[in-house]
């Protein structure tokens, strides 16, 4: 950990040398015309911003080529929950043991969700969207798909995930997971992701969940008692870095590297987007601050 502090700081000094380097440059040539904001370089495979109040492209990087999404794709198991009529945010749901046995089996980032619990709707998007929960994302799933069996419904989710892709003319996005631990077949662009997040930021629960660092549910035990779980800390280091950042949500794994879908607002404007494939934690951030540093100054 301290080599990659380090290592970090030494990057970063060395960018202020070069950047102060590139000033005096083009100060001393004339060479950079009045407005001018060079393009930032990022680490990430793939990345994609957009003004969220125009949908105006702002930056592309391999904008539309398919890559895993890892966990960002629990912004679509979100905007699908979200979408459903008669939605009762304060509805119960029941932990079943197969929730906490797939993230078990899976190694996923959970949000330790005790069998036999009653948990809100509200409070699983939180355990959704904060530590990314694939065990709030398996109990939503299970609630809101159609079928006799936990299988059926699941793969009914699914389903509604992939209309929903469909109904915001994606082409380049397939959900085969309510979680992104996909079976092979669960990918999307960062223009896709972008405006799937677009989409869902619409909602104002969403918006809520979403810019949110901290939160502390209370569940109801199978004896009906109350039980304080642990807090629950936003895996979206931006929303402390980054001034006016407001959300969306992270998202990483073996075959989708580091990703982040990203979001700000500042003097009344909205920028939203979304890098994949970075290299590391800090790396997705700071390519996440570039290009929103980039679209505010365009």
């Amino acid at each position: 950990m301290i080599t990659g502090i380090k290592g970090t700081r030494f990057r970063r000094a060395a960018a202020v040398t070069v950047t102060t380097g590139a000033v005096l440059a083009a100060g001393a040539f004339g060479a950079a015309p009045a407005g001018a904001v060079t393009t930032p370089t990022i680490a990430a495979k793939g990345g994609y911003v957009m003004n969220n109040g125009t949908a105006t492209t702002l930056y592309t990087k391999a904008a539309d080529t398919r890559r895993s999404t890892g966990s960002t794709t629990k912004i679509m198991t979100a905007k699908v929950v979200l979408a459903q009529s008669n939605l009762n945010l304060d509805a119960k749901v029941t932990i079943q043991k197969a929730y906490s046995d797939y993230v078990v089996a899976n190694n996923a980032s959970q949000a330790h969700l005790i069998v036999g619990d009653k948990v809100t709707v509200r409070q699983l998007l939180y355990g959704l969207m904060l530590p990314s929960g694939c065990d709030a994302a398996y109990a939503l799933a299970d609630k809101y798909g159609s079928g006799t069996t936990r299988a059926a419904r699941v793969k009914s989710f699914i389903g509604k995930m992939n209309a929903a892709a469909t109904s915001l003319h994606l082409t380049n996005t397939h959900f085969d997971s309510f979680d992104g631990i996909g079976n092979g077949s669960n990918y999307s662009t960062p223009r896709d992701l972008t405006k799937i997040a677009s989409s869902a930021m619409k909602n104002t629960t969403f918006q809520t969940v979403v810019k949110t660092k901290s939160y502390t549910a209370k569940t109801i035990t199978s004896t009906g008692s109350t039980r304080t779980m642990a807090a629950w800390t936003n895996t979206n280091g931006l929303l402390s870095s980054y001034s006016g950042a407001i959300g969306v949500k992270t998202g990483s794994g073996p075959e989708a590297g580091y990703c982040l879908v990203f979001a700000a607002t500042r003097n009344g404007k909205t920028v939203i987007g979304t890098v994949l494939s970075s290299t590391s934690i800090p790396a997705r951030e700071s390519d996440a601050t570039k290009l929103m540093n980039y679209a505010f100054a365009k």
